[in-house]
This record gives structure tokens, C-alpha cells and sequence, in this order.
């Protein structure tokens, strides 16, 4: 009976499905265990042979704990919103739903495309997931429950005293009874306090602006990597070099209002349960470097200035305080005029001086103050606010002319904000001025933090400027030799001097090109540029250039360093490669240690000197006396700080899930969650629309009828009943950061998982997934979570308890090398004629294009002349091309040659390539237009042989072999088997074809135990030990790798096993039935197979695993060799319990020893009882 592992798989895989053998149960007796796999997105291109290479292993462990009597959920789903799709609806104009759903059903596209489907694809490899719970993301029965949570978390805030978050309304509460002064909350730098009766004045919408301060979704300007070519938001791992990993199209930062998410309210969770899981130190580590925790110190570095002093009087006490921000040459006039203003008030300059002054908004305001050529009514420095309080007069056309030209000044050129209000406004409802005074200040960033300690900045009048640094070492602070900001930080526009302007913007575009990731990355290329602008040390006033340096990035810490050569690598190369410039000063060495050679980095083992105060001390106690220093002249205070930043929430997308939010009056309003979902809408163009609004924007019916709770045509709106609906979409991590949660419960309709499937399933148990999943996948799923726990949903703190990152299996790609040539001269230039440089023109076509053969990788030079000598190069090009240029030129040969410029490396297809690496020449024609008349120069066996190299396996590289080719070829237990036997799971490893049939060749060995040629030949035969020993060493081996995730070395055993059966000719029943079970979770056809031709009429995976028995791997005989003077004769099987006596007297009485010895008696019989037999003499 011939083993058939195509006509024997599909009888499984039906069965297993009509059956559905591997559905869990959420209420069962047993234990429970949950084993997850990262869920893939559905592309067009389908699954290759690495993408199954973790399902496998969690496949094999899945099957494993069933047969130790587990209850084993298993599931799987997909990813299926993402960019991909989207993009192909751009070009073809194909819906992604339809695209997505023939991605994963298998089926034709509406391009002709033939598509294999996922889920055909991962049922012929024979996976036991538990089909019954199938999620898509972006299915609106799944993203309904996402939407869901993104209410919840948006009717939330995180309260510092109980670390937790909570819901909105304990925090309105709070407000209404107390105000906000002792709320110890995560929430935006810039709240304004207000007391209780205050909160109750403010108008409804006053109120909801400063909820959204608090919530822990939120909507706020930030910098992200904008997308033109894409129209949409990209996250740092979809730039490279950049550019868009997808189309290579051009990013750059822009400032954007965007949804947010507070992530960074949990840094500190995130960082501590770190400690509570079973993942490997480098996943865990990965995560503490993300989240980035830092002890230390914030300080703020004034700006320094550049106008000049005034001599005497008020300008000059400005001046020292640092709050002039007037224009030099005309402020002792502006000084003189604001002081008598401020004597003769109007009534209503007064009523609203007395409502803001001494700080009660939370601000310093001045009044009468100058501002460049102005004197301004007040103004807030810190928050750069100027309000104005207008008479009449200022209704009159002349004056309203001048308002406006006086606003454009200093709001363009001195960055300031205006905000105006009439006497009888002010008169009249002061709280309403008041209130929306307190809201402009809350919507400000700060631009210094001690207003009367501030210095001026640079350039005239444009106010006061601080450099706010957070760093580790604040003990080194008197070895700042410069500062280093962040190309794209908002000072370096404020700051940078004219001279120095043009060098900084072609730095800043230079610096745009490449992501975050590659800049944190890359600790090699040096690139800055020195803005012309310096800083104020705190403590020596002394200046600090301020430069620009690409290693310093916006969105961590502050954007800014203070650069402390002496005591940092980087900012070492960074001061030495600029050493001598402009802007560049001698580096401070502030340690009793040589740094001639390199920076001195460490904390321990030095003492501070030429450091003032600090001289003589150490890292822990200079970094708590400079501290103390720092609050004392309100420059500095100790903090925490995290790398971790908020994460941006939204997507300028067309595919992914819609926002349940309206907005009325520009604030978002939540849909109630019993009317979710919200559907996406159909439209017609999937890019943004012409006005530069997302994809949504071109949705007709995208518009939320509040009387009626249904989505409407979008031209009803009317902002009264009708409101416009959020036109981005959520980001692609939204779906996966709580689907293990959904598969708890996946038909569930009501909620997203009960409470009782909750409670029963808890947490995954194992979680396998590829390493780009390592970081924001599991940062973002272990927020939701904790999230979802403190609003009493989940039922444990960490999601998953054992995670195992799994290695890639990368391709082996082939390649051709592809000669360029041209025609060149030996003539002088003026003998070169037209017909040359037409000849010149026409080469390209005149000959084909060219390629060589070599098996190993090829440079220009190496080959040139191996080339130039090649026959069959000779015959094809140069003879032929010789005869032409005599004819075209009328030139002697030797005054006009053929050039070789260089080798092109393209990758060919594999499928063209045999085993022994030579390439099907007619094939590779075939596959392109422009390469069927090529020629091809063979080696010295006249075949074409391609190069080899190892990298990444994908569909751009042609080295994708298919699991479709591999299982109808070999069958899917071979390809399981064989990617487990590759080498270790967590490994990268090559794939190679050529390796498959060893694997192949194993299983026939396996299946020729059970079957000969006529049928099923076991026997109830009892086991010999021999057959015992091989059985148990297998299960002992077996069980402890599985527990162990050392797959690969189970095959190997399986192997060895088999093939001491076979040498003891082993057919019987006792070994063969536990073999099946035992082999089963790496094949499990075949194990089911042999399991009912052994009459069994259950399936074998939940069959209990062979119990291993010690004593059948005890030894009770030993195999002794018998030496002769050192040399061994023979060998005899003796029991291990005899005695050096006995075994003497055995040996010698043996036939063979007397013939050895031919009547002599040895000198001397050496025996070690287990070892050795020797006889001497």
C-alpha cells in the first residue's frame, strides 16, 4: 500500500472540518490553554513558505497540549485593513472590500488576477484552528466593538492618585464640587486653573474643550510623517530612507490635528509588568527601550539676546528681568508711553485688569506692555497672548485698517496671537471675556517657564525664549560646550539668524528624508549645522551655540540637548567633526579623566572639577545638588520623563475603521454605543479630495442624523440635527490590539466578550508572532488592555504570558549579470565625426542585450577581461560590430572600441532555476519582452549558471516558493516537519527546495512500518526492548522539546527512531500505536491515517500522549570490546551486573579468545565492568 499524502490530507482536512475537531469550548471541565498566532493581513500575493512557520509551531504545540488533555483554543483571523488594499483600489478602482474578501475566499479579481485565497491555503497545511471564531477586522461586526472602545476610552481620564483610568464623569464631578486645582490627572502641559464656581459658568462647549485636555483620546495639533503621494499619515516603520515603503513616494513632518491616544499615561505600568511575563529578555528589552523611562533632571536654557540695552530707567530693569520685548531703538519712548497709560486707564481696561492681574488666570499678565513697535493693552509672554480691549474708535474704517495691519505684525512676524473684545463686551459679561481668555491660554504652547527670570531672545521684539532640555546627567551641566535641537523643533525657525538661515533650511530638508527609526539607528553620519543663535547657561551666563544635529529627534524627550562632549560618544563625534567651525567651541572636560582619545560615559569612578559648586563630587550626589540648584533659581527640577510619547490615532485613510464621532460646532460628539457600527461609506474616489480632505470627504451619504441616530447624505448637513461625521479613519493597529479578546467570543453580538468566556480564558497562554511584530503591536495591545481592566473588562493586567518571536525563513534568490557597453574613441575630439555620434546613438539597438554566466557574485573588474576573451562574446558582439562600424565610419578598427561600463545584477525567477542552479535560458526569454533576443554567455559546459545569494524572501526578489507547490508536490506533513526541522524557531534560516525531499523520503520510511506493497502489516507481536528503548527514548525526547519550543531537534529524533525500527524490523502494535500519537502534532495526516488503519475510530488529536517509563532506558547488558594488546577482535554482549570475576571467567572459556591467544597465557587481563576488556601479553 503506496503512501499517498495528496488523496490521505484532503480526507483529513474535510473530516477534521465536517467534524470541526478543534472547536474549544468556553465553559469545559478541562484545563483550559490559549495558544495565539499573530493573524495575518490578507494580501493578493498570498502565503509563501515563510509566513506558516510560526502557525506551524503553534500547530504542533496546540496538538500537543490536546493530547495532554488541555482544552485548546486555537484560533485564527485576519488583519484585513491595511494600505495594501487600498492602494490597489487607487490604481484599479476595485472596492478593498471586494479585493479583501477575494484575498482571503480565494477566487478571480476583477482584473483577471487568479487568487489562491488565505484560508484555502492555510486548511491545506492542516492547521487545527478553531475556525467557529474567525474574526476580520474589517468586517463592521468586528470593528463595531473597536468602535466601542474608542468611546470608552474617550469617556475616560487617567487619575494619578489611584493609577487608573476612570470615567469622565468622577472628573466632572470633581470640577463641579472643587475645580480642577487638587485633580491629579495625565493630562496636556498647558491647563489653565479655575475654581468650582468658575467650571459652573462655563458655557457647555467651554467645558468640553477642557475635558478634552483630560480624555484619554483626544484631538490635538501634532507632527507626523505626512504622505502627499499616499494623502495620508505614515507610521515610522512604513518610511525607509524617506520614503514610503509603499511606492517610494517622498514623507516629510507636518503639524496636523490629529486623535491621539494617552499610551503615555501608562508608561509606567507598561514598564513594570514587563517583569510579570514569560517573554525573552531581548523582546522585553525592545519594550523598555520604546516606553524609554529616564531619571533625571528638566532645565531651561534662556535664549540669549541680540538687541541692544537700553541705558537707564524702566527699559534697562526690563532688560535684566527679561521681559523687554520691545524694538531697541525706539523702547525708551515705548516705555515712557505704556508708563502713563497705565495711569489713566479706560474703565473697562481697569474692570479687566483686576480680573487677571497678580496671575489669578494661571498666567502672568502685563499690562501697557511694548511689544516690537507697539504698546499692546496685555499680553501673557509665557503663552505669547495679546488682548486687546477696543473703545469706539476703533469701529471707524481708517482704524480698523490699522488694527488689522498692527495684528498682522505681531502675529507674523513677532509670533503672537490677538484676541480683541469691546469696552461693552468687557463691561458687560466679564466672565464670558474671561472664559475665553482662559481658553486661548489653554491652547497655547509655553515658550518659557519663569517669566520674570526670562532673558531675551534673539532677533527684535520677538519675545521671550526658552530651551527646555531634559536630560540623564544633570550633573554634567557645567560641561555644556553647545546645544543641539531637532531639525524640525519649532525654536529653529524663531531662533536661527539670517546669516545662518539658508544652511539650516537645506540641513532641515536633508534631515527630512530619513525616518526616526533610521536616524536613532544610524550613530555614523554626522550631520548638523550651527543656527547663529546661543543660549544662556543657568548658572555662568555664559553663551552656548545652539546648532542643529539629526540625531536629536522632535518627538523624544524635549527635541533638545545640552551637548556634553566630555561625557557622551555622540555628542563627542559630533563636536569633533566640527571642531573649528564656526559655532563650535573647545569641549569642556569636566572629569578627572583623559578624554583626548574618547568621551568618559560612565557614572561611577570620577570626580567633577572646573564644575563651580559641584567640584570634587560624584554622579549621585552632584546630580542632587545641582537639582537643588536649579529650583532655587527657577531654571530646573528633578523628573521622571519617558521616551513613550501619546500615540497619534489617526489615518487619512479611505480602508480602515470610522471613527463614531460627529462634530457640532468643531467638537466631537460619540454616537451612543447601541446605534454602532458606523459603517464605512461607499465613494467613488478612494484619494483625497481636491481640497485636500481625506478619502471620506468624497463619501456622499457620510453625515449623522442626531434625531434619528442613522448616517445621512452628506448635503443635509445643517448643523443642527445633522452634523458633519470624523472623515479619518483609525490607524491599522486598532483592529489587532485587542482581537485575542474577540476570539474569546467571536459570535457574540452583544459585546465583545462576555464575562464568563472572560473569565475562563483570562489571558493567552502562548503567543507566537514574527519579530516586526515585537514592539508597537504588543506595546499598543498591552495599553488597550490594561485600559480595558481598569474599566473592569479584562481580567488580567498582561495579556500575554509567554510570547516566542519566531525567525524568518529567507529566500534564496538567483541571480544574472547583465553587461552594459558603449562605443568609444581613440580619435581626438575634432576628428569625431557625426556618423560616430549617431553610431553612438543607435548601439543600444544594433545589438542585444548581453548576459554572463557565474556562480558566484561578479564585479566589473574581476571579469572584464575573462569577458573581452570569451568566443562566444567575440562571435556575437565584436566581430559582427566591427565589420559594422568599418562600414558606417570608414574608421580602422583600432581607432574605435567597444567599452564595457559595468555589470548589472538582476534577479531572475526562481521557478527558473534547477536544483544544480542552472538557468531554463528559454524560460527566463519568456518571462520579459525586451530579453528574448538576448545573448547569453555560458560557462566552459556551455550551460548558464546563476549566483546565489540569501535575503529576504518576497515577491520584489522572485525567490518566493509557495506552500501550494511544496504540499501538492510533497504534501503538507512534509513541509510541516521540514520548516520545523529547518533549525531553531526563534532563528532566521534559509529556505532550499533541494532539502525537502530528505523529509519526504522519512515519512515513506514511516508509512513502509505499517504497510508493505499488500496492506497493513502490524502485529500484536510483544516489543522487544530494543523496540521499547527506541519507543520511550523518542516520547521522553519529544515531550521535552515541545514543552521546550526546540521543535527542530524533535524531527531529528523522529528520524532516528524510525530508522532503528526499521533495523529491528519492528512491526508491532505496543510501539507503532504510540508512535502515531507521538509524530502526530508535526504530521498529523498521516499520524490520523496510521491511527485508523490500526482500527481506531476516534481521531488521535485528543488521544492522551504516550506516558514515558524510565526503566526501559536502563541498561541491563553492555556491549564489551574485546582487545587483544590494545587492539579490539571481537565484541561480546555481557550482563552489566557481573562481577571483574565473572567476566574473566567468561572471556577466557570464549572460543574466540582461546583461538586469539593460541595457547599462550596473557600477562595480564584488564577489565573495567561497563567499559573495556583488554588482554595484555
Amino acid at each position: 500500500m503506496k503512501y499517498n499524502p495528496n488523496e490521505i490530507e484532503a480526507k483529513w482536512q474535510k473530516h477534521w472540518a465536517d467534524n470541526q475537531t478543534f472547536a474549544a469550548e468556553n465553559n469545559s471541565e478541562k484545563p483550559k490553554y490559549y495558544v495565539l498566532d499573530m493573524f495575518p493581513y490578507p494580501s493578493g500575493a498570498g502565503l509563501h513558505v515563510g509566513h506558516p512557520l510560526g502557525y506551524i509551531a503553534s500547530d504542533v504545540y496546540s496538538r500537543y497540549k490536546r493530547h495532554r488533555g488541555f482544552n485548546v483554543l486555537h484560533p485564527m483571523g485576519y488583519d484585513s485593513f491595511g494600505l495594501p488594499a487600498e492602494q490597489y483600489a487607487i490604481q484599479t478602482g476595485q472596492r478593498p472590500e471586494d479585493t479583501t474578501s477575494v484575498n482571503i475566499d480565494g477566487g478571480v479579481d476583477k482584473e483577471g488576477n487568479k487568487i489562491a485565497g488565505y484560508r484555502k491555503q492555510l486548511d491545506k497545511i492542516g492547521f487545527s484552528f478553531d475556525w467557529s471564531r474567525e474574526v476580520r477586522t474589517s468586517n463592521p461586526d468586528y470593528y463595531k466593538h473597536t468602535q466601542w472602545i474608542f468611546i470608552q476610552l474617550f469617556n475616560s481620564w487617567y487619575n494619578k492618585n489611584t493609577d487608573k483610568a476612570e470615567d469622565i464623569s468622577t472628573l466632572i464631578a470633581v470640577f463641579e464640587k472643587e475645580g480642577n486645582a487638587n485633580v491629579n490627572a495625565v493630562c496636556d502641559d498647558n491647563i489653565v486653573s479655575f475654581s468650582s464656581s468658575e467650571w459652573n459658568a462655563f458655557s457647555s462647549e467651554d467645558q468640553q474643550k477642557i475635558l478634552l485636555q483630560y480624555r484619554l483620546t483626544y484631538l490635538a495639533e501634532t507632527e507626523v510623517n505626512w504622505c502627499p503621494g499616499l494623502g495620508t499619515v505614515l507610521a515610522n516603520d512604513e518610511i525607509v530612507n524617506g520614503v514610503s515603503e509603499r511606492g517610494g513616494f517622498p514623507v516629510i513632518r507636518k503639524k496636523m490635528t490629529q486623535w491621539s491616544m494617552r499610551i503615555s499615561a501608562y508608561a509606567e505600568r507598561l514598564l513594570q509588568g514587563l517583569n510579570d511575563i514569560d517573554w525573552s529578555e531581548s523582546i522585553k528589552e525592545s519594550q523598555r527601550n520604546w516606553i524609554g523611562k529616564s531619571v533625571g533632571a528638566m532645565v531651561s536654557f534662556a535664549v540669549k539676546p541680540h538687541p541692544q540695552p537700553l541705558s537707564k530707567g524702566e527699559g534697562s530693569q526690563a532688560v535684566e528681568k527679561g521681559y523687554m520685548t520691545a524694538n531697541s531703538s525706539i523702547a525708551a519712548q515705548l516705555v515712557g508711553n505704556a508708563r502713563e497709560n497705565r495711569k489713566n486707564p479706560t474703565q473697562a481696561e481697569d474692570a479687566l485688569w483686576q480680573e487677571v492681574r497678580n496671575s489669578n488666570l494661571g498666567y502672568k499678565i502685563r499690562r501697557q506692555h511694548y511689544i516690537g513697535n507697539f504698546i499692546v493693552d496685555f499680553v501673557s509672554l509665557e503663552k505669547k497672548l495679546i488682548i486687546e480691549v477696543d473703545g469706539g474708535y476703533h469701529d471707524t474704517k481708517e482704524q480698523i485698517e490699522l488694527d488689522e495691519q498692527r495684528t498682522l505684525e505681531l502675529e507674523q512676524k513677532h509670533l503672537y496671537k490677538v484676541i480683541r473684545f469691546t469696552n461693552e463686551e468687557v463691561l458687560s459679561d466679564i466672565k464670558s471675556v474671561l472664559s475665553k481668555i482662559k481658553e486661548e491660554l489653554s491652547l497655547r504652547d509655553s515658550y518659557k517657564d519663569n517669566d520674570d527670570l526670562a532673558p531675551l531672545s534673539t532677533g527684535e521684539g520677538s519675545g521671550v525664549r526658552f530651551i527646555d532640555v531634559f536630560t540623564t546627567r544633570p550633573d554634567t551641566i557645567f560641561g555644556v560646550t553647545f546645544m543641539t535641537l531637532a531639525p524640525e523643533h519649532e525654536l529653529v525657525a524663531q531662533i536661527t539668524t539670517a546669516e545662518q538661515k539658508a544652511e539650516v533650511e537645506k540641513n532641515k530638508k536633508k534631515t527630512a528624508k530619513r525616518s526616526e527609526r533610521e536616524r536613532m539607528a544610524d550613530v555614523k553620519t554626522i550631520s548638523g549645522v550651527f543656527t547663529g543663535a546661543y543660549a544662556e547657561h543657568p548658572f555662568t551666563k555664559e553663551p552656548i551655540p545652539v546648532w542643529i544635529g539629526d540625531y536629536v529627534l522632535a518627538g523624544y524627550g524635549t527635541g533638545a540637548v545640552m551637548a556634553v562632549p566630555c561625557g557622551d560618544e555622540r555628542d563627542y563625534a559630533f563636536a569633533n567633526f566640527f571642531k573649528g567651525q564656526n559655532g563650535m567651541q573647545p569641549i569642556k572636560n569636566i572629569f578627572d579623566k583623559d578624554i583626548s582619545e574618547a568621551a568618559f560615559g560612565a557614572k561611577e569612578g570620577f570626580q567633577l572639577v572646573d564644575s563651580d559648586f559641584l567640584n570634587g563630587l560624584g554622579y549621585k550626589e552632584g546630580t542632587k545638588k545641582v537639582i537643588s540648584e536649579l529650583e532655587k533659581i527657577n531654571q530646573g527640577k528633578g523628573k521622571i520623563n519617558y521616551r513613550l510619547r501619546d500615540a497619534v490615532f489617526s489615518r487619512q485613510r479611505y480602508w480602515g475603521e470610522p471613527f463614531p464621532v460627529y462634530y457640532v460646532n468643531g467638537l466631537p460628539q460619540m454616537i451612543d454605543a447601541k446605534h454602532l457600527p458606523i459603517v464605512l461609506p461607499e465613494v467613488e474616489k478612494y484619494l483625497p479630495t481636491e481640497d485636500g480632505l481625506p478619502p471620506l470627504g468624497n463619501a456622499s451619504v457620510w453625515a449623522w442624523d442626531s434625531v434619528n441616530n442613522k448616517v445621512v447624505d452628506t448635503n443635509l448637513v445643517d448643523n443642527k440635527t445633522i452634523f458633519p461625521l470624523e472623515l479619518n479613519t483609525m490607524p491599522g493597529w486598532a483592529g489587532s490590539s485587542w482581537y485575542w479578546m474577540r476570539y474569546m467570543d467571536a459570535q457574540n453580538d452583544g459585546e465583545f466578550a462576555s464575562k464568563e468566556a472572560l473569565k475562563y480564558w483570562e489571558s493567552v497562554d502562548l503567543y507566537i508572532g514574527g519579530s516586526e511584530h515585537a514592539t508597537g503591536h504588543l506595546l499598543y495591545s498591552r495599553f488597550w488592555n490594561k485600559f480595558l481592566k481598569d474599566k473592569g473588562f479584562a481580567p488580567t493586567e498582561e495579556p500575554f504570558k509567554k510570547l516566542i518571536n519566531q525567525g524568518m525563513i529567507l529566500g534564496t534568490s538567483a541571480f544574472v549579470y547583465r553587461i552594459n557597453y558603449s562605443v568609444d574613441s581613440a580619435l581626438y575630439p575634432n576628428d569625431i565625426t557625426s556618423e560616430f555620434n549617431e553610431f553612438q546613438e543607435k548601439l543600444p539597438n544594433l545589438y542585444s542585450t548581453i548576459f554572463i554566466s557565474s556562480n558566484n557574485p561578479i564585479t566589473d573588474y574581476d571579469y572584464l577581461e575573462k569577458i573581452l576573451r570569451n568566443e562566444s562574446f567575440y562571435d556575437s558582439i565584436l566581430k559582427d560590430w566591427k565589420e559594422k562600424a568599418k562600414q558606417l565610419l570608414g574608421l580602422e578598427e583600432n581607432r574605435v572600441y567597444l567599452k564595457l561600463q559595468h555589470l548589472d545584477k538582476i534577479h531572475a525567477d526562481v521557478s527558473f532555476v534547477n536544483s544544480s542552479d542552472e538557468l531554463d535560458v528559454e524560460k527566463f526569454k519568456n518571462w520579459r519582452e525586451y530579453y528574448a533576443d538576448a545573448i547569453f554567455i555560458t560557462d566552459e559546459n556551455e550551460k548558464f549558471i546563476v549566483s546565489r545569494e540569501v535575503e529576504k524572501m518576497s515577491k520584489s526578489k522572485y525567490n518566493v516558493v509557495t506552500p501550494d507547490d511544496i504540499c501538492n508536490e510533497y504534501g503538507a506533513d512534509t513541509l510541516r516537519l521540514y520548516e520545523m526541522f529547518l533549525g531553531p524557531l526563534e532563528q532566521a534560516k534559509p529556505w532550499n527546495t533541494a532539502g525537502i525531499s530528505g523529509v519526504f523520503g522519512f515519512l515513506k520510511k514511516l508509512w513502509r512500518l505499517y504497510f508493505d506493497e499488500n496492506g497493513l502489516i502490524v502485529n500484536n507481536d510483544e516489543p522487544t526492548k530494543d523496540n521499547l528503548k527506541s519507543l520511550h527514548k523518542t516520547i521522553k525526547k519529544v515531550a521535552e522539546d515541545i514543552e521546550g519550543f526546540s521543535f527542530n531537534t524533535s524531527v531529528s529524533q523522529f528520524m532516528i527512531c524510525v530508522n532503528e525500527l526499521s533495523a529491528q524490523n519492528c512491526h508491532s502494535r505496543a510501539i507503532l500505536e504510540p508512535l502515531a500519537i507521538l509524530i502526530s502534532p508535526y504530521a498529523p495526516h498521516i499520524a490520523e491515517e496510521l491511527w485508523a488503519q490500526l482500527g481506531n475510530t476516534e481521531s488521535i488529536s485528543t488521544v492522551e500522549f504516550p506516558v514515558f517509563e524510565e526503566k526501559y532506558l536502563v541498561e541491563s547488558e553492555k556491549e564489551y570490546p574485546v582487545s587483544f594488546n590494545g587492539k579490539m577482535r571481537f565484541t561480546m554482549v555481557l550482563p552489566l551486573d557481573l562481577t571483574k570475576e565473572q567476566i574473566e571467567e567468561i572471556v577466557m572459556k570464549d572460543e574466540r579468545t582461546i583461538k586469539q591467544l593460541d595457547g599462550k597465557t596473557p600477562n595480564k587481563v584488564i577489565i573495567v565492568p561497563g567499559k573495556i576488556i583488554n588482554l595484555v601479553g
